[in-house]
Parts: C-alpha cells; sequence; structure tokens
C-alpha cells in the first residue's frame, strides 16, 4: 500500500515518532491513522520498558505555587540527559507532574511507596492513591504513568519521577 508524504506527517505530527516508524505503521495499520497510533503505541512501549533500566541521573527540580501561595510543590524529575532535560516536552512534563501533586496530595510516586514525601493528608477521593496511579487531572483518560511514558517515548530516554515533597499552609508534618 502506498502511503502519501502527508499522511506521514500528520501521523508523525500526533505521535512524535520518527518518519521511517510512521511510514510502517501506517501500512501495517492499512493507512488507518487511528490503527497506526495504536501500533505506535504498542512499539513505544515496548522501547520505553527497554529503557527503563537505564540510569536517569540529569533532569530537573520543578517548583509550583497554588491557592494565592497556601500550596508549593517541589518535585525532582529525572532523565538520561541535560539535553532532553531543557526541552519544552521535559519541562512541561514536570510542571504538570507538580501540578498534579499540588492538586491531589499523593502519598509516594509509585505503589509500593518509594520516593515521594507528601506533608499533608487530604480526605479527597485520590487519597492513598499513588502518583503514578493517579488519573491526570488535565485528561482523566490518562494517568500520570501515562504521560510519563509518552514523553519517554517522545524523548527517547528513561524518566523517573524520584521524589516530591508538598507543603501546605496550616498543616504540620
Amino acid at each position: 500500500m502506498e502511503i502519501s508524504a502527508e499522511r506521514i506527517k500528520q501521523l508523525r505530527e500526533r505521535s512524535g515518532a520518527g518518519v521511517m516508524a510512521c511510514k510502517r505503521a501506517l501500512q501495517e495499520g492499512g493507512g488507518d491513522m487511528e490503527r497506526a497510533m495504536e501500533i505506535l503505541r504498542q512499539q513505544g512501549l515496548a522501547q520505553v520498558a527497554k529503557r527503563a533500566g537505564r540510569e536517569a541521573a540529569q533532569g530537573i527540580v520543578e517548583s509550583y505555587i497554588h491557592g494565592g501561595g497556601r500550596i508549593g510543590v517541589l518535585v525532582e524529575v529525572n532523565c538520561e540527559t541535560d539535553f532532553v532535560a531543557r526541552t519544552p516536552e521535559f519541562r512541561q512534563l514536570a510542571h504538570d507532574i507538580a501540578m498534579q501533586i499540588a492538586f491531589a496530595n499523593p502519598p509516594s510516586v509509585a505503589a509500593d511507596g518509594t520516593s515521594g514525601s507528601a506533608i499533608s493528608p487530604d480526605a479527597r477521593e485520590l487519597d492513598g492513591v499513588p502518583l503514578l496511579d493517579q488519573p491526570f487531572i488535565r485528561d482523566e483518560r490518562q494517568t500520570i504513568a501515562d504521560i510519563v511514558r509518552e514523553t519517554a517515548l517522545k524523548t527517547g530516554e528513561n524518566i523517573v519521577i524520584r521524589r516530591f515533597t508538598r507543603y501546605e499552609l496550616g498543616t504540620a508534618e
């Protein structure tokens, strides 16, 4: 099946994948854009899983202040290179994660309790749900783990939320 350059360009803009990967996905998907996206997503998950063991020692510490200064968050998000840490996609991810922490007050980063130290318990419905398992506040169809994987797929690097601290006025540790 012959795939037009325009279709490849559209898929590339939507997915962030390389030109040849987009072309192969469109061919495999019979020209269907949604099926090609799913193929790329599956391939990307496999690639992200392969990179999961690589060291992520670079990154940024993102701060976020909410509620007129009543809630503050510091979150450390790591990647493999300082080049990726400076990209707009990575910085947006760190900002979105900090906003999520301010809103949902997770007890830890992951279900096993690793990393993260939320300071104030909260009675919201997400109380007790680890950060990576929470639905993303901007798109509840995705979890935080999903947006981290998507950014890792776009950047080609392992991305890890290392730790966070959330402060809220009027609460004690």
